[in-house]
């Protein structure tokens, strides 16, 4: 007679449990680059860093799909203030080495929110050294400079927007409109540290600072230009495929004001019929690669809370 062994749940896990790990490596790969960088997260004992964990800060920022395809969105978002556009067209390698910049800017969201007191301020001083000598004069003849007071506000104002737009569209729990208030205060203090001025700390100021800032926005050929790189953004078919579905869901979040400036004509039925869905399956399949990520438990570590 045969025995039939006992089900093992092990044994049926063990092949999700690696398919995760492939998955997260390569997602840490695209967004981190090779180095994680943990020692900005592991210490010292207690410290909670700019924020702590029971800041919005730290709920909005660890949230990886909202980050990803607000982070998307800011950047379209981003492109349409002239001078801003400017300034990255001439100065950025984001066109030679898109996963480069892509890793550098991952890396001071992520540092400057989830560091420690010490490689926050390192992170924020070294992108105030490098500001200075980004400057020039846009096509329309007007100067600028990436330590304008003005622009970093700007460049500031639509990235907590559309961050906070992909964690409200893609978390299981949204922020009340209360901790919605709370994300921009707390979020305002990097602004202020790389010299922003008059930076929107609530939900009524960030919609008073677009209602002003908007006549000075448009689609300029580089904005359009930006739009048609991010598309197409990807080192393989698959990431190409992936970069599209996430593209899709960014444009989403954006103002309808913005979504007409680039150009984007994509009926409300399409966008909340078939690209969130796709962004919430992304998300989820995201939340189950990511959490808790390495720098999450090195975090948590630090400060004491379990994970």
């Amino acid at each position: 007679m045969t025995t039939v062994p006992p089900f093992q749940p092990a044994a049926l896990a063990a092949p999700f449990e690696a398919l995760r790990a492939r998955l997260l490596a390569e997602v840490n790969a695209t967004v981190h680059g090779q180095d994680l960088h943990l020692e900005r997260y592991e210490g010292p004992p207690g410290d909670p860093g700019l924020f702590g964990p029971a800041s919005m800060t730290w709920r909005v920022h660890g949230h990886p799909a909202g980050m990803l395809t607000g982070g998307f969105a800011a950047l379209l978002l981003q492109s349409l203030h002239p001078l801003a556009m400017a300034a990255v067209d001439a100065h950025s390698d984001f066109r030679a080495d898109p996963a480069g910049r892509l890793n550098r800017t991952a890396r001071f969201v992520t540092t400057t929110t989830f560091g420690s007191t010490a490689a926050a301020e390192q992170a924020i001083a070294a992108v105030r050294r490098i500001h200075p000598r980004i400057r020039g004069t846009a096509p329309d003849g007007r100067p600028y400079r990436a330590d304008d007071p003005e622009l970093l506000t700007w460049v500031h104002t639509a990235e907590v927007r559309c961050f906070l737009a992909g964690y409200q569209a893609l978390a299981a729990t949204p922020l009340t409109p209360a901790q919605c208030d709370a994300y921009y205060a707390d979020a305002a203090l990097v602004a202020e540290r790389l010299g922003a001025v008059g930076v929107p700390g609530s939900r009524a100021e960030v919609a008073r600072y677009f209602a002003a800032v908007r006549p000075q926005l448009r689609a300029t050929p580089a904005a359009l230009d930006c739009l048609r790189f991010l598309r197409g953004f990807g080192r393989s078919p698959r990431e190409r495929a992936a970069t599209r579905l996430v593209m899709n869901g960014a444009v989403g979040l954006l103002p309808g004001w913005a979504r007409a400036e680039l150009g984007v004509r994509r009926p409300a039925v399409v966008r909340l019929g078939v690209d969130r869905p796709i962004a919430r399956g992304i998300s989820r399949t995201l939340v189950w690669v990511c959490g808790p990520s390495e720098i999450q438990r090195a975090v948590r570590r630090r400060v004491g809370v379990a994970a």
